[in-house]
């Protein structure tokens, strides 16, 4: 299944979906993907006018592929122009994945900057292409493309401060609008920037993301390339915190997202 038809999936029975293997990442179905099913059972309680503005999320305990996953949402608050929920994925009776999401209302305001500029990096043809292979990359990079534009691969032992480069969905199905839904899915495909620290392969991966996105948005689509620059703010003690830039291919900006990572090295 690609990523549209888990979306659609959700849209049609809210209350379960069982993620394929194809969409792993050892034995954990990928985090990405967990917070871009649960945004869209969230998504599905609030008015279209009230855009997401931001997303906490914790990521409990890895889901098990092929087995049932239940989106249990909660409205904390109604208000006239934010609302604020709260979203759970339960998987054997336990939480998997938790999300906060605050969505708003567009208004006046007397206040208007232009976002801060796209970070540089590889042009798109120059930049290495990750590829899918069997056994070394996580399942669900068959379904995404990603280049490196930023800094070095994992496990090369460079000391770079930043990392990132091009993303887009493969969507064989063909292109669909760009959602909040699909920038989730994308954003997490990046491995931890401590990654290319280190020698030798070691486990990584995100315990706790906020992001926030950017409205108006243009419009782009599924097939569209995104640029991603994540710069380590701190590391230590086997956790990073980690600062990152969403940008359309233009160099509008979509999000903002901070990531604690886990390295077990």
């Amino acid at each position: 299944m690609d990523l549209d038809d888990l979306l659609h999936a959700v849209r049609n029975h809210p209350d379960t979906v069982t993620i394929p293997e194809d969409w792993t990442q050892g034995r954990a179905c990928y985090g990405g993907l967990m917070a871009g099913l649960l945004y869209e059972a969230m998504r599905l309680q609030i008015s279209p006018e009230r855009k997401v503005r931001s997303l906490a999320i914790t990521f409990v305990a890895p889901a098990q592929a092929d087995v049932p996953i239940t989106f249990a949402i909660e409205t904390l608050r109604e208000g006239k122009g934010v609302s604020s929920l709260l979203g759970r994925a339960v998987q054997n009776g336990q939480v998997v994945t938790m999300m906060q999401g605050s969505f708003g209302a567009p208004r006046a305001s007397a206040v208007a900057l232009t976002n801060r500029p796209a970070a540089e990096m590889l042009d798109l043809e120059a930049a290495t292409e990750l590829p899918f292979i069997s056994g070394v990359t996580p399942q669900y990079i068959r379904h995404l493309a990603i280049r490196w534009g930023v800094g070095a691969m994992p496990f090369t032992g460079t000391p770079s401060p930043a990392m990132g480069g091009w993303m887009r969905l493969r969507n064989e199905a063909g292109p669909q609008p760009l959602s909040e839904a699909h920038l989730l899915v994308l954003v997490d495909a990046w491995p931890p920037a401590l990654l290319p620290h280190l020698t030798a392969p070691a486990p990584g991966s995100s315990l706790t993301w906020t992001i926030e996105f950017v409205h108006p948005a243009p419009p782009l689509t599924t097939l569209d390339w995104c640029r991603y620059c994540a710069v380590i703010e701190h590391a230590r003690d086997g956790y990073g915190h980690t600062a990152a830039g969403v940008w359309s291919a233009s160099g509008e900006l979509l999000a903002i997202s901070r990531q604690t990572v886990t390295v077990f090295a």
